[in-house]
This record gives structure tokens, sequence and C-alpha cells, in this order.
């Protein structure tokens, strides 16, 4: 780890000084400055490190001094250094672990309600707002893609965009199946029934990263689903797209002009290829299964809401809160950290270091 480490610095003090020289073209400027702001975090850890480990060696040099007081004096700082540099290795190890690239994107995420019907809608409308309150809270920008309702304020599904930084690396962990448990307003008996929604969370990709040529889509055009009266669409505005090498598809409405919501839709599709290419690529890194935690399959059962006990489970992390409406109104970080923490760790035991 420390040749690593050290070579890292090396590398850092070369940027430093190329990026010092007078002359050359923007392009290789702007590429060599994005190389050492993400060199940097590691060389300021590494280097408190350094002058931590120095203090230290000072501190206990003087530990076989004649004074007693400079002995006292210098066992106190030995106390407190030694924690200290503790703490800056486990940072240092913990940056030299490689970040998810994906990690600052934006997201689409995508809610679909599952078994229990029209319960299931009104949950899947629940964590909507759950996850647009989080947003809130953390200054995003949240924006609807495509919307189906079931008219009595239930979702059959929702798409929508989160902008901000460090999107992907925080929801990533609210990829897989959330289950309720309550009693719903028709249950006239109040027996408690349990509905389900899928949600899936994607990085978002740029047209540069995921090419898609023309002859892969097929596109049909359809009239939106209108409330009536004036708000029904009179000409073919919504768009389905289908991405004939893998039988995606992709339909959106909710725009008014057939190019706008072909735009969103080509957005959710791109996103979607790039997380089938992200876990591909995952797959052949690592042949052996990854950790339940942050591998974002679709299937497993994540997450429980139960209204009766007020209490959400976390089951990846078996950890359990007594306050569900604070869940609902976006209090994520209790469950969140603890994902984050745990992913760490497994990718320091795996990383070696």
């Amino acid at each position: 780890m420390w040749d690593k480490l050290e070579a890292i610095l090396r590398r850092y003090e070369k940027l430093e000084q190329d990026l010092a020289l007078p002359g050359g073209d923007y392009q290789r400027y702007a590429t060599l400055g994005k190389e050492r702001a993400e060199l940097e975090p590691i060389v300021a850890a590494y280097r408190s490190y350094q002058e931590a480990r120095r203090q230290l060696e000072q501190a206990r040099a003087l530990l076989d001094a004649d004074d007693p007081e400079v002995r006292a004096l210098a066992q106190a700082e030995v106390d407190e250094l030694v924690p200290r540099l503790e703490t800056l290795e486990r940072e240092v190890r913990a940056l030299l672990v490689p970040r998810d690239p994906r990690a600052d994107r934006n997201v689409i995420v995508e809610i679909r309600a599952g078994t229990g019907g029209e319960e299931a809608a009104l949950f899947a409308a629940d964590l909507f707002r759950m996850y647009a309150r989080y947003a809130e809270k953390r200054g995003w920008k949240v924006e609807t893609l495509s919307t189906s309702d079931t008219g009595i304020g239930g979702l059959k599904e929702v798409v929508f965009q989160v902008r901000g930084k460090g999107a992907y690396a925080r929801l990533k962990y609210e990829s897989g199946v959330h289950r309720v448990q309550r009693v719903p307003q028709t249950e006239s008996q109040g027996r408690i029934h349990t509905s389900t929604a899928t949600v899936a969370v994607l990085a978002e990709a740029d047209e540069i990263e995921i090419d898609i040529p023309e002859k892969d889509i097929k596109m049909d055009v359809y009239r939106s689903a209108g409330a009536g009266g004036q708000n029904v669409q009179k000409n073919a505005t919504a768009v389905r797209l289908t991405h004939l090498p893998t039988g995606i598809v992709v339909q959106c409405q909710d725009e008014r002009s057939q190019l706008q919501n072909r735009t969103r839709a080509m957005s959710i599709l791109r996103a979607r290829l790039y997380d089938m290419a992200m876990e591909k690529q995952q797959a052949e890194i690592d042949s052996a299964r990854r950790s339940q935690v942050g591998s974002g399959e679709r299937a497993e059962k994540i997450r429980t809401y139960n209204f009766p006990q007020a209490r959400v489970t976390d089951h990846r992390i078996n950890l359990s809160v007594h306050n569900l409406p604070a869940v609902l109104d976006g209090e994520l970080d209790t469950f969140l950290e603890e994902l984050i923490a745990r992913e760490q760790a497994e990718r320091l035991q795996a990383a070696g270091t």
C-alpha cells in the first residue's frame, strides 16, 4: 500500500509541475487538471498521515528525556497521536479503494407498482414522494419524465430524474423490491395487507458514452392518455421506443410535443443501456457473486415499511427504525450511511489494502 501511495504522490507532484508550465493546449491542461483533482484527496490524506507519523516519532524520542515534565508532555502527545494516526490510516486506505465511476452522476429512477393492486400503486406514490423529499433536503433537483397513474392518487409507474452531485452514490442502494404492510382504506375488516413496489436506480449516461444507432431503434407514436375535455391530445405526441438488440421498451407521453417525449425516452433508454454495460463489466471484473449491499439486484427484497408498528426495516443490514413517518418524509440517511459504510468495508477487504 505504501509503495502505491508514494507512486501516487510522485504522479501528483509531476502533474503540478506540468500544469505550471506556460503554453500548451487547453485540452491537455483540462485532462491533467482533472487527473490532479482526482488524486488530490488521496495526496492530502497521505500527507496528513506522514506529518502525524513524523510528530509521533519525535514525541516517542522524548519519552527517554531526563526531565520528567518533558517525558509527561511527550507521553500525552503520543497518547493523542496514536489514535489519530490510526484514523488517518483508515482514511487513506478507504481513499485507495477505486470509486464507482458513476458515483457523481445524475440518476434516473423508475418506480413500478408490484403485487397488491391499487394498494401497491398507492405505495409507489409514497415512495416517489419519499425520494422527492430526500432530494429536496439535499438540494437536488427532481424532474418527472414519465408517469402512469391510477386516477385515485396511486402510480402504476413513475420515471423521474434526480440532478445533483453524488446522486447515484447514495440513491443506488434503493434499487430493489420495497414491501409495505398496512391496512388499506378500503379494508373494512382491518386486516393488514402486504404489497410491493420495485425501484430501479440508473446512472444517467450521455450520447458520447452510449451511442445508439438509429437502425437499432423502432419508434411508435400514439395519442397521449388524457383526463378528457380540453386535455385530450388531438395529435399523436406520445412516443414508444423499442431497442431492437435488447428488446428494451421505453415510452413517454407527459410532454406536449413528440420531439420532447422522444428526447426524454432516449435519455431513459441510454441510462438503461449504460446500467447494463456497467453490470456486465462488474461481473467480468468480479467473477464471485457481489455482496448483497450495493449490488442493485432488482429482485432483492431490500426494505419493509410496517405501518401498524411504525417500523422500517432494511433487510440487507438488519437495521430497523421506529419512525416510519420521518422515513417517508425523506429521512433515509440512517439507512444509507450504514449501507455506504458496509460497502466500503467490503471493498477494502476485496482490494486487500
